[in-house]
């Protein structure tokens, strides 16, 4: 059995690496040597990376790759994206370049609100809360002006304040719901110190307020932003004639047709459109990570969206209208271009300014594009070549690294399978065979 260690956190890196490769590792030098090899040469940026986390061991790498050609509201754009998976790039390129001929990408930013609340259980009357509410209401945006001072001089803050009853659904809940405008910033630690100092000024206030008995308690459980938001919303489109879309020997109306189906099949089939979003947050994951933003929250909030009548439906639109070709997608992105990884890691910073140091409002957009993009490219491929084809020639030198395939035997099997269908056993077949 693997013993168990305390005050890991308090060892140096050193010690950390050296106690996990003595209890967990066969080869123990090997083990080390592998987590130092991916360390920076530049001991100030591994020190940088060493502090982003804690018990830090060594660094992960993704790779960084670029989608050029993004015609954008009459703007060219190159996006950045980090990611691992195979063909993710290739795809958004490609739909870049489609579209790039028919028109470009337009895109809006529909609302910029993002949400906090304060939870809390009250066991008095609703009537009597509400009152209460709104004779307090002015000290909320009074005892928390210290800080939201700065953030309304960029032009946001708080925009609104409501009390919401609950207790129908569980006894006694009661919230605060809270909307904000962060600007560039993403803004977590502003809304949470915000919702906190509102809890401090709602127990105070009822504290002192005469109008509640003893027997009437007020309890705050957790002042918490919400990734959630449904009103710092985005919309992205294409549209051409019918007749632009005929390429390859298709006709553009009947690929219009099927594309139209088939968005129509992810929205009313919840098995399809987990795999249908799932593609679209393989564009969406890998910009919010080249440009440092916190993927994990857009993907819960972006799936809640997708689930917000009852039933999980695809986060895109498709339809043909009077001859025009119309696809489209709106989602919720609560994104940062100030502040945290932003202004810290050098990628991150790189990736900005490739993309002309956008604001807030801008990123959004790109990163919802990109989404759009990546959607076009595989809904496109479903429903003419069949998703495979151009997967697993994307796939096809994961394989060969998987095999340690040699520079000559790689440039033998890519000639190979320019022609030949690619599958898994296929390659190893063809490798083999080389090999002997």
């Amino acid at each position: 059995m693997t013993q168990k260690i305390t005050g890991f956190s308090k060892l140096t890196k050193a010690a950390k690496i050296d106690w996990l490769a003595q209890t967990y590792f066969q080869d123990q030098q090997q083990a080390v040597a592998l987590l130092k090899r991916y360390w920076n040469a530049d001991s100030k940026l591994q020190q940088l990376h060493d502090e982003f986390i804690e018990n830090t061991i060594s660094n992960f790498y993704l790779p960084l790759g670029v989608a050029p050609n993004f015609d954008i509201n009459g703007k060219t754009y190159s996006i950045p994206m980090a990611i691992e998976e195979s063909s993710v790039v290739a795809a958004a390129s490609k739909a870049a370049k489609f579209w790039g001929e028919r028109g470009g990408f337009k895109a809006t930013v529909l609302g910029t609100t993002k949400v906090g609340q304060v939870h809390f259980t009250y066991t008095g009357t609703y009537e009597r809360l509400q009152e209460f509410f709104k004779d307090t209401l002015f000290r909320f945006h009074k005892e928390a002006a210290p800080l939201t001072r700065n953030m309304e001089k960029r032009g946001g803050g708080i925009k609104a304040i409501s009390l919401v009853n609950k207790s129908d659904q569980l006894p006694h809940y009661y919230q605060l719901h809270c909307e904000f405008d962060t600007q560039d910033a993403m803004g977590a630690n502003f809304i949470n110190s915000c919702l906190e100092q509102f809890a401090k000024t709602l127990k105070n206030a009822f504290e002192a307020d005469r109008r509640f008995k003893d027997a009437e308690s007020l309890e705050i459980i957790m002042s918490i932003l919400s990734n959630y938001v449904p009103n710092c919303l985005v919309r992205a489109e294409v549209n051409c004639p019918v007749d632009a879309l005929t390429e390859k020997g298709i006709e553009g109306q009947e690929f219009a047709e099927k594309f139209v189906q088939a968005i129509a099949i992810a929205t009313v089939e919840p098995y399809r459109a987990v795999t249908h979003n799932k593609g679209i947050m393989n564009g969406i994951d890998a910009v919010i990570l080249a440009t440092g933003n916190d993927f994990r929250a857009v993907e819960a909030g972006v799936h809640a969206y997708a689930a917000r009548d009852g039933q999980y439906r695809s986060l895109t639109t498709a339809e043909i209208k009077e001859g025009e070709f119309n696809f489209a997608i709106e989602i919720p992105l609560a994104l940062g271009t100030v502040g945290g990884l932003t202004k810290l890691h050098p990628l991150v910073k790189w990736s900005m300014e490739l993309l002309g140091n956008p604001s807030a409002q801008e990123l959004m957009q790109l990163v919802a594009v990109a989404g759009l993009a990546q959607n076009f490219a595989a809904v496109k491929s479903l429903t003419t070549t069949g998703i495979q084809q151009g997967h697993m020639k994307m796939h096809l030198m994961n394989i060969l690294n998987q095999m340690d395939a040699s520079a000559s035997e790689k440039q033998k099997t890519v000639h190979h399978f320019k022609t030949a269908t690619v599958t898994h056993a296929a390659v190893v077949d063809f490798i083999t065979t080389l090999r002997h």
